[in-house]
């Protein structure tokens, strides 16, 4: 598993109305993408949920690292995102756990982000994959994931949740979900969360 998103900071005044519109009429196209375990449509407003920005800002959790990599840069439909908003940095992560929440089988709503630095200790690893199964048997949650960066030595945990907004998370961004394309959902770790 591998796990990506770019953001694309927009304007303080930009009309958030033209991304989601945009969502609604294109969301689809990757809801039978091959390779791809899931695609969250994000977006935060400024002055929403305390975002301090207007930002599109989709979320992957790719099957297949192969699949990326034809969607980044073979045709595949990154593109798009090129031509009407230049080229964005697109960083990816490593997938080191994924667990599938009580509320899986919902359309989720809001996501958090959470991004921290990762020690050299290797039972801060540990801590963070058993947090993440604590954290994945809220009823709320649709699907929790963690990865990393070894670029950066960062650490990347991603909730998909059944409502926004999403919980207050210490240190999360959070996001409103437009759009879930899960095409490889049923592909995607299942692991039952510690309880």
């Amino acid at each position: 598993m591998d796990a990506m998103q770019y953001e694309i900071t927009l304007p303080a005044e930009y009309d958030m109305k033209i991304i989601r519109r945009r969502v609604a009429d294109n969301g689809h196209l990757l809801d039978d993408r091959a390779g791809l375990g899931l695609k969250a449509y994000l977006i935060r407003e400024r002055g929403v949920d305390g975002s301090p920005v207007n930002q599109y800002a989709p979320f992957y959790l790719w099957n297949d690292s192969a699949a990326m990599a034809h969607f980044l840069v073979g045709g595949g439909g990154f593109q798009n995102i090129i031509r009407d908003f230049g080229r964005p940095a697109a960083p990816h992560w490593t997938g080191i756990a994924c667990h599938a929440g009580p509320a899986r089988t919902t359309s989720p709503k809001g996501a958090s982000r959470r991004l921290t630095p990762l020690p050299a200790d290797a039972e801060v690893i540990q801590h963070e994959i058993e947090e993440l199964g604590r954290l994945a048997g809220h009823d709320d949650v649709h699907t929790a994931a963690l990865a990393v960066d070894p670029h950066h030595w960062q650490l990347m945990r991603f909730v998909l949740w059944k409502d926004i907004p999403a919980p207050e998370v210490s240190g999360a961004e959070r996001y409103e979900v437009l759009h879930l394309s899960a095409p490889g959902l049923d592909s995607l770790p299942v692991t039952s969360p510690a309880r």
